[in-house]
């Protein structure tokens, strides 16, 4: 991809009208997207980590099927949800709520994929750590909300943080639900990978300076990523 790159024009393939929307759309969503992955993730992470209840087995599996399952049937999924006739989709467009093809409906298929590498970091950093200071901390008349505060996230910050990074980085990166639930409209769902694919078929040249770009991110969270696991490791 760098051999093809138009590296004297690089700077205007990937600040174009089109392209700066896109980028500023899909840093938007993924914070939104990443936010909501905490959110969720942690109370999840914390379940699977420290309860013991029937059936554990069967939720770890469903939170770490999006993992597994092709994107776009991810999107179908959500669609068949919270699309115009899909299962809450009725109900909600009473009340006036449109989700499908919104950039609301983009945060959500992001967040989908996005969750299960949050709740992966974060669910190995609790059983790491153990539960030994979380004991003592409430057995010394802390509330639960304040071992959590103050004692489990801080022990297992680095995870938490490396969770936290990958699932933007998963984020910023979706593709195949975001196009199956949200569709491509430029500045409402259009985000960069979508983009790319559409400059593919129009301009082969911004596809690649485009796409280049996101490797760029790719290879930057993988970095940080791995030195904090590399940090917390010799910790």
């Amino acid at each position: 991809m760098g051999t093809r790159v138009d590296w004297s024009n690089y700077g205007a393939l990937v600040t174009s009208e089109s392209a700066r929307a896109a980028l500023v759309l899909s840093l938007q969503t993924a914070v939104a997207s990443t936010l909501l992955c905490l959110v969720l993730g942690i109370p999840m992470a914390l379940v699977l980590a420290r309860g013991r209840f029937p059936g554990q087995g069967l939720l770890r599996s469903l939170v770490l099927v999006p993992l597994v399952l092709p994107p776009v049937v991810g999107g179908v999924a959500l669609l068949s949800t919270f699309g115009r006739r899909g299962l809450l989709g009725e109900s909600m467009e009473v009340l006036g709520l449109q989700i499908a093809f919104s950039t609301t409906a983009v945060v959500l298929a992001q967040s989908f994929v996005a969750l299960p590498f949050l709740v992966v970091s974060l669910e190995g950093a609790l059983r790491t750590a153990g539960e030994r200071y979380d004991v003592v901390a409430a057995s010394l008349g802390a509330s639960p909300t304040t071992v959590l505060r103050r004692v489990t996230l801080p022990l297992v910050w680095p995870g938490l943080l490396s969770g936290t990074v990958l699932a933007f980085a998963r984020a910023l990166g979706e593709f195949g639900a975001t196009i199956t639930f949200a569709g491509s409209l430029q500045g409402v769902t259009r985000t960069l990978p979508l983009e790319v694919y559409l400059q593919r078929e129009t301009d082969p040249d911004a596809a690649v300076a485009l796409s280049l770009l996101l490797v760029a991110v790719a290879v930057v969270v993988i970095a940080a990523t791995h030195r904090r696991g590399a940090g917390g490791a010799v910790r």
